[in-house]
């Protein structure tokens, strides 16, 4: 994590991309399929969002560093599947808990909405329950082992 950052949320997930090409989800980054740690991360000086995954083995190799931006659309697929488009790919969160998921998405949700200029982002003690999200549907085919 760069200086200046703050940690919003920490969860643990099979970090996904959708490889366009043969329709499919793949699993992100190279070596064995382990979960990754995904942290929401904020730069408050610059008003930034990101978020960063690193794979739970030694090497903590970095799976997703992805930028934040304003009008990004975040989508709960599944309780436990999450996804969204930024501009080079699709990326997929497939969370070890649904707990995970929840606590994940409703972080996310603060943050856009700040982007967006909507709300300020809550302090980690303010309850962000009531952030709504902007649906959106994306035609890529969840594996079927996702779907709980």
């Amino acid at each position: 994590m760069a200086g200046g950052e703050t940690v919003l949320c920490s969860a643990r997930a099979t970090v996904m991309i959708y490889d366009d090409t043969n329709k499919k989800w793949v699993t992100s980054g190279s070596g064995p399929n382990t979960y990754s740690h995904v942290q929401l991360l904020h730069r408050p000086a610059a008003g930034a969002f990101r978020v960063v995954a690193r794979k739970m083995q030694p090497d903590q190799q970095v799976v997703m560093n992805c930028a934040l931006a304003r009008g990004l659309r975040y989508n709960q697929a599944t309780a436990s599947f999450h996804q969204w488009r930024d501009a080079r790919q699709v990326w997929g969160l497939s969370f070890c808990t649904r707990e995970d998921a929840a606590a994940f998405a409703t972080a996310m949700q603060g943050a856009l909405a700040t982007l967006q200029g909507d709300k300020p982002l809550p302090k980690r003690d303010e309850d962000v329950s009531s952030v709504s999200v902007v649906p959106f549907w994306f035609s890529a085919p969840l594996p079927q082992s996702w779907v709980h």
